[in-house]
């Protein structure tokens, strides 16, 4: 099933998504409310989501193009407070990501860290069943705040030095009234970050990290998550200036899903009822690693086969200076 989240005429509304069509929820507003419910009733999510739909139908080609009143949301959030919503990920889980990584900071022939983290997810990512494996790299974005939509704007503050794709898959979760984490779905997205950050000095990754990323515009519920195949391009006005295909999946990525899985939620902290995780999974193809710099306006776009129509967001350089905050004693 393909979820999508709306706002409108009518406010907030959850549809469900039928070849070109939308059809409304009745009852819940957000994905958040739908999870919840299902894990109330002990029904599935789909199971869920099929008693509640209306006779409603959208014209999803005119909500997706921007022709028409709805305008499309993150494919996830926490409604209420998206502070409770975690965003975070997984690097180094494709080769493509391992070596431009390594190229940005090899002296010579030197193995650098990431490397080194790439290759033990090689011997140690994949374990058998119920058994931990190695720890991936991970990575903290923000809080539901810094989520954007398909059709949004992701921005490029004063004080970065650039802003740059990363096309990836991102895990949709909820967290039961147990503590135990539970898998919605999965959506497209595009993690973005600041590479030429990055590039001065591996230090500096966390930071590269915090900036706006999106999801969607599609939630899928029960994805085919194996080998999963797309392609990303960056668009320049009418001219398409770089596409590449690339492909994920836990074929093609040196960490299973459970392993990764239990190396974000072994944290009490990652564990709070109620709370939506969104974490990324890692990109295969990014156009910084080909010599690409992004500029205002250009258009990235992100498609993998089963997770619908692709997202695509614009880059938004914000204007100004950098200007300096001040802590001021309360």
């Amino acid at each position: 099933m393909r979820l999508i989240q709306l706002n409108g005429p009518e406010g907030r509304r959850l549809g469900r998504i039928e070849d070109e069509r939308i059809r409304l929820c009745g009852s819940y507003q957000s994905v958040h409310a739908l999870a919840s419910a299902a894990l109330a009733s002990g029904r599935s999510l789909d199971a869920q989501a099929e008693r509640d739909v209306t006779t409603t139908l959208l014209d999803y080609p005119a909500i997706y193009d921007g022709r028409a009143a709805w305008r499309i949301l993150p494919a996830i959030d926490h409604p209420d407070e998206p502070a409770r919503c975690l965003v975070s990920g997984t690097g180094l889980s494709h080769i493509r990501s391992a070596s431009n990584r390594q190229a940005m900071h090899a002296a010579g022939e030197q193995l650098t860290d990431s490397m080194r983290i790439y290759l033990s997810g090689l011997e140690g990512g994949r374990p058998a069943a119920g058994a931990v494996g190695v720890a991936p790299e991970w990575f903290y974005k923000g809080t539901g705040t810094i989520l954007r939509a398909h059709n949004e704007p992701l921005d490029v503050p004063p004080y970065a030095d650039d802003g740059g794709e990363e096309p990836e898959i991102a895990g949709v979760y909820i967290v039961d009234s147990s503590g135990a984490p539970r898998r919605i779905g999965m959506a497209a997205g595009n993690e973005f970050s600041d590479h030429q950050l990055e590039k001065k000095n591996y230090l500096y990754l966390a930071a590269s990290k915090l900036r706006t990323c999106a999801i969607g515009p599609e939630l899928v519920t029960e994805p085919e998550f194996d080998r999963v195949t797309g392609e990303v391009a960056i668009l320049r006005g009418s001219e398409r200036i770089w596409s590449k295909a690339l492909q994920t999946g836990e074929s093609v990525m040196c960490h299973s899903l459970a392993n990764i899985e239990h190396h974000h939620f072994k944290f009490a902290a990652h564990r709070r009822p109620g709370d939506v995780h969104i974490h990324f999974f890692g990109a295969d193809a990014f156009s910084f690693g080909e010599g690409i710099q992004l500029a205002d306006g250009d258009v990235m776009e992100v498609r993998f086969e089963g997770f619908g129509k692709p997202l695509r967001n614009t880059l938004h350089v914000e204007t100004g200076p950098d200007s300096l905050v001040a802590a001021r004693p309360v």
